[in-house]
């Protein structure tokens, strides 16, 4: 029986991933979005990244701004906050001890990277 977990996965780890993309600078969704595919983690839509920004910014671990554009619609930029850099540093470090526990665990299992 073979299923594609990767969606639960991201699941797991798309908040962290998002976070990440705002530690060199603001941006907005669509950005955000084309980071993540060149990282590797595939297309996120809209109706997945920006749920997960407002969950954020309630959290206070992002501010937005609105920013009227010239030409064309608006953009809302998302920053890092300082607590938002605080959480990614602990859960950062947390998901990487836990990831390399299932490592460790599925190459025992005869996984290969």
């Amino acid at each position: 029986m073979a299923t594609d977990r990767r969606a639960s996965w991201l699941k797991g780890v798309l908040d962290l991933a998002v976070l990440t993309c705002l530690t060199e600078g603001e941006s907005y969704g669509y950005e955000i979005t084309k980071k993540l595919a060149e990282s590797g983690l595939g297309e996120i839509r809209g109706g997945t990244l920006y749920p997960v920004l407002n969950r954020l910014e309630e959290a206070a671990l992002v501010e937005a701004e609105f920013r009227a554009a010239e030409r064309g619609p608006g953009r809302r930029y998302y920053r890092l906050t300082e607590q938002g850099r605080a959480f990614l540093h602990e859960q950062g470090t947390a998901w990487l001890r836990f990831h390399q526990v299932v490592k460790s665990v599925l190459t025992k299992g005869g996984a290969e990277e």
